[in-house]
């Protein structure tokens, strides 16, 4: 990589990039680090083509996982051995697989060339990693994990343990995220000696670009500089600052801060609670409609909408000043839901019509001869595309899966009622691509 002009030579004989990741795997505790510039979708395709590319036996992946993890299935053809995450009906949201759930999986699929999850969630909640590990590691299988909302949590022990920590073979964390990079900016970490170092690394350069922005590479380098100089003092003002935080929003009427609904033995382990999940139910509105209203009233983005929730997202760059502006917004929300027109209402499947039938394998599927039909005559069919209502940006469809009346008609009244789901063919979910085959299947 020529980094630039008197920077490095065509050959990039003086290590600068090298040495970035060096001092990054060090700050972690990683045997190794990679930066990538393609973001952590990038990252975590190389790692699962890496552990599975050439493997009968497919990887057990959590059915929970970001929308890159089944663009990996495409790229790779690597049979997806789904571990269902666990599900909350009431409040509508899905929590990571538990260990016995991975143990159940590793007993029903005992070839699969590793394992991985998701951990942090988009809402902050974390699984017991170091538990799947020992599974795992009990098989001599690696774990992979898409730890995409953790760059942050090496460096603060108030916060939930960072993979590597509980002893993960590879991590996928995205520094724009939690962290203070540019967009884009990625790295994946490794250690043990289930995964070849090397082959992963030749992975991402099938996938990244040869141009990279030697900006976002700076950022990365300049930020764990950052988070090992002054990272445990800058982590936890945040902290501090997100309890209070967290407790005054959830004395605003109708606003309710979700923490305890989180966490226990049917739900997550851990918590991240710079990710402030706020339930706006008892306003009588909707999480999309509250969305928008804060951000044409207070030009205010908040990190995710849903039918009944908002996320506020800290970090290490909010101040008490910051916090105001969002809790006064906050507050004037919670008085102008009364004026809102009523939420058009999503018909919302139960845990048994989200689990839905995967009869061909993503790639195949995506791949296949395929036609558009209506919505009335896609239950029955094989999905030849992915659904994703984004953000979080977790395929409610990955192709390959066999459409149900219930999804469907979630994913079509969603949109009535404000979801984005920018990977369908048709926006509008007027139209549903399925494979030709299905057709048969019927």
């Amino acid at each position: 990589m020529l980094m630039a002009d008197d920077m490095d030579d065509r050959r990039s004989t003086n290590n600068y990039l090298t040495d970035a990741e060096d001092l990054m795997a060090d700050a972690v505790g990683a045997r190794s680090a990679f930066f990538s510039t393609c973001g952590s979708s990038l990252s975590v395709k190389a790692a699962m083509m890496a552990v599975a590319g050439n493997h009968d036996g497919g990887l057990l992946v959590a059915r929970d996982s970001h929308k890159a993890i089944t663009a990996g299935l495409v790229f790779s053809g690597v049979r997806p051995r789904w571990i269902t995450p666990r599900w909350d009906a009431r409040h509508h949201i899905s929590h990571p697989p538990s260990p016995e759930q991975i143990r159940r999986a590793w007993e029903n699929n005992p070839d699969a060339a590793g394992a991985l999850i998701v951990s942090p969630t988009p809402y902050g909640t974390c699984a017991d990693i170091s538990a799947i590990a020992d599974i795992c590691h009990e098989r001599g299988k690696p774990l992979i994990v898409d730890e995409a909302w953790g760059a942050h949590l090496p460096f603060h022990p108030d916060l939930p343990t960072w993979a590597m920590d509980a002893g993960a073979d590879i991590c996928v964390v995205s520094v724009h995220k939690m962290g203070a990079g540019f967009e884009q900016g990625s790295v994946y970490h490794l250690q043990g000696d289930l995964v070849d170092d090397r082959h992963v690394a030749l992975c991402a350069d099938l996938l990244m670009t040869t141009s990279p922005n030697v900006l976002i590479y700076a950022a990365m380098d300049g930020w764990r500089r950052q988070m090992v100089e002054h990272g445990h003092e800058l982590l936890g003002d945040a902290l501090d600052l997100a309890r209070d935080t967290r407790a005054y929003i959830d004395s605003i009427d109708g606003l309710a801060v979700l923490e305890e609904e989180l966490l226990g033995a049917e739900a997550s382990t851990d918590l991240d609670r710079l990710q402030v999940l706020i339930d706006v139910s008892a306003t009588g509105a909707s999480g999309y409609q509250c969305a928008d209203w804060l951000r044409e009233h207070h030009r205010l983005d908040v990190g995710m909408s849903d039918h009944r929730r908002i996320l506020a997202t800290l970090s290490i760059a909010d101040t008490a000043r910051s916090t105001e502006l969002l809790t006064s917004a906050l507050e004037q929300l919670s008085r102008a839901t009364a004026s809102f027109d009523a939420p058009t209402p999503i018909e919302l499947p139960d845990p048994n019509e989200i689990a839905l039938d995967s009869v061909m394998l993503p790639r195949d599927a995506f791949f296949a001869e395929a036609e558009l039909v209506d919505p009335a005559e896609a239950p029955g069919r094989i999905a030849a595309e992915q659904l994703t209502p984004y953000p979080p940006g977790i395929p409610a469809v990955v192709p390959g899966e066999r459409l149900t009346e219930g999804v469907v008609d979630y994913l079509t009244s969603g949109i009535a009622g404000g979801m984005n789901i920018p990977d369908a063919t048709d926006r509008t979910l007027k139209k549903f691509r399925v494979t030709t085959e299905g057709r048969k299947q019927r």
